[in-house]
């Protein structure tokens, strides 16, 4: 099943932004989401620990603002086309929520009384794996890609940045994309590579 014709990236978008204007209505506000909102369905470790597990997947679709919102769709656009091009999209959906989950246990390292939301876990495995991907696919170093990659991601740490669901994301997409360049057909290879270099993004 080839991505150009479902568009998973558009659909994430707009789920995302559907997610958060209900809870802007449900909540009042536009501008940051009520905590009724974020307890119930963003990760708060001290809940995940004591059985909301649903959290762990929950929270990827639950943004703190419309400015973290925005944000993180203007990635998942950039990155998700680019994902688009050279994954499946059961591949496509499989690094996104798989990255997306494991930098959210990642998380619960952070302790009990930590609380995150966002899909920035899941946007860097996308990331991540179409990195890699690319240099893997032709058969070039992947030392350059990691370098790449790691360099996104320092640049994008600060005190409210979620640094482990990025750092969980961003390592599980670089091994996801690097076993699917590697299973690849040299057909296959070439066939993403030149849908690749011809997106507009």
């Amino acid at each position: 099943m080839n991505c150009q014709k479902y568009k998973p990236t558009y659909i994430l978008i707009i789920v995302n932004i559907a997610i958060y204007i209900i809870g802007a209505i449900v909540t009042g506000s536009i501008l940051e989401t009520g905590n009724q909102i974020v307890f119930m369905w963003g990760q708060v470790n001290l809940f995940v620990f004591e059985g909301a597990y649903w959290q762990l997947f929950t929270s990827m679709f639950i943004h703190a603002s419309i400015f973290h919102l925005a944000g993180n769709m203007l990635f998942l656009l950039i990155f998700g086309l680019r994902g688009e091009e050279m994954f499946s999209i059961i591949e496509f959906l499989g690094i996104y929520f798989i990255g997306g989950l494991a930098g959210n246990l990642l998380t619960l390292l952070q302790g009990a009384e930590f609380i995150s939301v966002g899909a920035s876990g899941a946007i860097f495995a996308m990331f991540g794996a179409a990195i890699i991907y690319d240099r893997r696919s032709v058969r070039q170093s992947i030392i350059g890609g990691l370098v790449f990659a790691f360099f996104l991601f320092f640049i994008n740490t600060g005190p409210q940045v979620n640094i482990l669901a990025h750092l969980g994301g961003l390592v599980l997409g670089l091994l996801l994309g690097y076993i699917i360049a590697s299973r690849r057909k040299p057909h296959e290879q070439i066939e993403a590579e030149f849908r690749y270099r011809n997106t507009p993004f």
